[in-house]
């Protein structure tokens, strides 16, 4: 297991491999001797040295102006966003941004890695017993009252006592909190739990919230009134519903600190909220807001053709991203129940769908194919296996496809033109294996005449259908099937007690995956009613190789040991895999400046773009030529 306490010399963390040697500290001695550095990383080194200035996907001389306006889908009503009650409004979530501060600031050129915000240091102790940070001194409130120790302790003891399931669920692990000393507080793990290698990447995310502020009021009840916060934005203005405003504080105390500097430049960040995607996009293409993703492949292929594009005004631009992709709703069977559990029928089920046909016919060929539940990462599954997988490979190769061992995981052969008939007739030669054959044109079990039925689910129309090849090469082999896309509660509740045949789902792993993992494909989530094994595998295969992953003291440890379960999962079939994004569909008015990089996990338009008054005014400019010219 992963030690944290990080060398200075270094800077990055020791490893240890005592998996399960969990050091059991009273109070008085946790966090004693913190040896204190300015960021921590997981497994690798960290990117940034002690004395940086600035990310590098910032521009520290970049001008404090303008103004960044954002839509948002849906409405809101409450300010409160500890408890789950209500519609929280933009730029007030748990973890900070805009209104509040957090401990640490992740990198987002990084693959995990943390430094200071509010703690101008952190450390971490062996085997995760705690989690050590010192405050900064110099951080203040909106209205002029210091941030201290116990503001911290504050929000953590609420967080546990009258948070919501995610966040409780999130610092389950944390048994108390504490401060000592005159600017540090201490993060106890419950020595009795499995040690949880995000725990230190985790727990510092969230937003410090302020203890005189909330004493006198209640925090369990949601709130239209604006909470007082410390962050580099206030509110300005707020219509329930329909818009909310920020504007920047010129005092912010953090400006200048290294994870900070030449972010936050807008003097205004407005949000506004709407009730329809089509609406949102007219009203983009008006120049009511400034800069969305577009979410619609049909859309991003046909929709960006108007005057303001052609004349350089708007962009569209594809921005790959440094993160992992994953697999983009594929669909996934119920492994619970017969047939599904015959690996052959899942097979047959992967080669009746066509995702070449799929992408170039409803997705306008935006999509990459997928072919790794950890694609665009270095996770993702490479050629054959290496002598590390083989190590976590071999002692279950009586238990795992032969291919795992043989072959790199692809989809089957399509011209993406027309019935593939060497894939249908594959599946019928699996369906006969395992005792079905068409009669009289339908799939009937050969023993006992029953006809082979599928009843599919998911979230959306969208996700509906994307199984059209799939349901049209079901019924020439004479499978009944139904797709339907229940009310969103309805699906989830299908969704959790196994009501279903198949099902789709958004996969995404992140960069520490392991008990995310456990989450997805372990054996005891497996039918658990808030667990989100859905497919209810049970697999001691899988189970092993998820260890492995949280076991993992290296890079080179983890990247085998997710390979190996890559292979495992898309070699049994649980998953069509269906496409991986490609990247970001970014779309904007050109009025900012930015530092362009292919290496971050996000497009920081928020925080780190700035307001460029010459691009500005060409746009304004230009849409008035355009409005002259019609």
């Amino acid at each position: 297991m992963t030690q944290y306490r990080t060398v200075p010399q270094q800077l990055t963390i020791v490893c240890l491999t005592a998996m399960f040697s969990l050091a059991v500290f009273a109070e008085e001695e946790a966090c004693q001797g913190a040896q204190y550095v300015h960021g921590i990383s997981h497994l690798l080194p960290v990117k940034y040295s002690a004395d940086f200035k600035h990310f590098d996907f910032t521009n520290p001389d970049a001008p404090k102006a303008g103004i960044m306006r954002v839509p948002q889908m849906g409405t809101y009503d409450n300010y409160n966003s500890v408890i789950e009650k209500g519609r929280l409004a933009a730029g007030f979530d748990i973890t900070g941004g805009l209104v509040y501060d957090r401990l640490y600031e992740p990198s987002i050129d990084e693959p995990v890695a943390r430094y200071g915000r509010l703690a101008e240091s952190i450390d971490v102790g062996p085997d995760i017993a705690w989690i050590a940070f010192k405050l900064r001194k110099e951080a203040f409130w909106h209205d002029g009252k210091p941030v201290t120790p116990e503001d911290v302790v504050f929000t953590y003891e609420t967080f546990k006592e009258h948070g919501s399931v995610a966040l409780k669920t999130a610092l389950e692990d944390i048994s108390h909190v504490f401060a000592f000393g005159d600017s540090e507080i201490c993060f106890v793990r419950n020595p009795e739990v499995e040690i949880n290698p995000t725990l230190p990447y985790t727990v510092g995310i969230y937003s410090i919230l302020p203890k005189h502020y909330w004493e006198t009021r209640d925090i369990t009840v949601t709130t239209t009134e604006p909470p007082l916060g410390s962050g580099p934005y206030k509110l300005k203005r707020g219509e329930i519903g329909r818009v909310i405003e920020f504007e920047r504080v010129d005092d912010y105390w953090g400006r200048d600190i290294p994870v900070n500097k030449g972010r936050y430049n807008f003097d205004i960040i407005k949000f506004d909220y709407f009730k329809d995607e089509n609406v949102m996009g007219e009203a983009h293409k008006s120049n009511v807001f400034d800069v969305r993703e577009e979410s619609v492949s049909k859309n991003w292929a046909t929709y960006y053709d108007f005057p303001a594009v052609t004349a350089g005004l708007f962009k569209r631009d594809l921005r790959p991203l440094n993160r992992v992709e994953g697999l983009w709703w594929p669909l996934f069977w119920n492994v619970e129940k017969a047939p599904l559990d015959d690996i052959r029928v899942r097979e047959a089920l992967w080669l009746l769908f066509d995702f070449k046909w799929t992408n170039k016919v409803l997705f306008y060929d935006f999509y990459n194919t997928g072919i790794s539940f950890f694609q665009n990462s270095p996770m993702a599954h490479q050629g054959l296996p290496s002598e590390k997988e083989l190590e976590l490979l071999e002692p279950w190769r009586d238990q795992v496809p032969e291919r795992v061992f043989t072959e790199p995981f692809k989809h089957p052969y399509s011209s993406g033109v027309g019935v593939q008939r060497e894939n249908l007739s594959r599946a019928v030669a699996l369906f006969k294996e395992v005792g079905f054959e068409v009669q009289d044109g339908v799939m009937r079990n050969i023993e006992t005449g029953e006809a082979l039925t599928l009843d599919i689910i998911g979230v959306s129309y969208y996700a509906v259908r994307q199984m059209l090849s799939l349901r049209q090469n079901l019924r020439k082999l004479g499978i009944e099937n139904k797709a339907t896309a229940p009310e969103v509660s309805n699906w989830l509740f299908r969704s959790r007690k196994g009501q279903f045949d198949g099902n789709t789902v958004r996969l995404g792993p992140s960069n520490t995956p392991g008990i995310q993992l456990r989450n997805w494909f372990g054996s005891e989530a497996a039918g658990q009613d808030y667990g989100q094994n859905w497919m209810r595998v049970r697999s001691p295969v899988l189970d092993s190789l998820i260890d492995a992953v949280n076991q993992a003291t290296t890079a080179e440890d983890l990247y085998a040991a997710t390979r190996a379960l890559d292979r495992v999962i898309m070699w049994n079939f649980y998953f069509v895999p269906l496409g991986s994004q490609p990247g970001f569909r970014l779309v904007h008015w050109d009025k900012f400046g930015e530092v362009k990089t292919d290496s971050v996990n996000r497009v920081p338009f928020i925080d780190a773009w700035w307001w460029d008054e010459e691009k500005a005014r060409r746009v304004e400019d230009g849409i008035a030529q355009l409005g002259a010219a019609e």
